[in-house]
């Protein structure tokens, strides 16, 4: 169990190091694959999603892919993540020919063939782990169909201090000794409690999205334990489609 405190550019190589555990872990989270699978039907993407192409950036190890697919099962998906380890996760599973996973950082799209343009993309537990978040969702802005959605599903406090002080107890009193238990490894998951505190509040995530020039943006909270920790934050290429 590592005492040092994980960086941001570290965070591919911890969640590498995570990998093999990581699904039960984040299994053992009350409603955590239903948000997921909520704040993909919130994109509201049209009928099963037939013809269209849909990007998961940061992927992981699939869950938010299996929630994207549960939403638009007859879309095509591209699956994103930085973590080689988490992407070894999520290809061993069983997917349709329609699903494909790509290793890249979110900040090199491009420059690993993925390409707009987009009906819709879903970025869960993503935003918050980028050292400049304003470059990466502009280029999803450009890379999104005139009107089609960005939902940004995240660890982003409502701002009262009840929510700064239940999030440290249930990360000091739940999240950090289960991964020690399971894994024996705490040091991602003590830098998620820390990268959630220094994040923006939901409210200023809200204005983030409108100054890059998005539209429609709202911030809905997950109901259950989570309900002033984690938003569902939909927004849209300005267009009329």
């Amino acid at each position: 169990m590592s005492p040092r405190a994980v960086r941001r550019p570290d965070v591919p190589g911890e969640f590498d190091a995570a990998a093999g555990s990581y699904d039960g872990l984040v299994g053992a989270s009350p409603g955590y694959h239903e948000h997921l699978l909520l704040s993909a039907r919130r994109m509201q993407l049209p009928g099963r999603g037939a013809g269209m192409r849909l990007l998961d950036l940061g992927c992981g190890t699939g869950a938010s892919t299996a929630a994207l697919l549960a939403a638009a099962p007859e879309a095509t998906i591209v699956g994103v993540d930085a973590s080689a380890g988490m992407l070894e996760q999520a290809r061993a599973k069983s997917w349709p020919s329609t699903v494909s996973f790509v290793h890249a950082p979110a900040e090199g799209l491009a420059d690993a063939g993925v390409r707009g343009p987009f009906d819709g993309v879903f970025a869960a537990y993503l935003v918050r782990n980028l050292a400049d978040p304003d470059p990466v969702l502009g280029e999803l802005r450009d890379m999104l169909r005139p009107g089609a959605p960005l939902a940004v599903h995240d660890y982003s406090l409502s701002g009262s201090l009840g929510s700064r002080v239940f999030w440290t107890a249930v990360c000091w009193a739940v999240i950090i000794p289960l991964a020690g238990v399971r894994s024996g490894r705490t040091a991602l998951y003590r830098y998620l409690w820390r990268s959630v505190l220094r994040f923006d509040l939901a409210a200023e995530l809200v204005t983030r999205l409108h100054r890059i020039g998005f539209v429609d943006v709202r911030a809905d909270p997950v109901p259950g334990w989570e309900n002033t920790i984690v938003h569902t934050f939909v927004a849209r290429h300005a267009g009329d489609g």
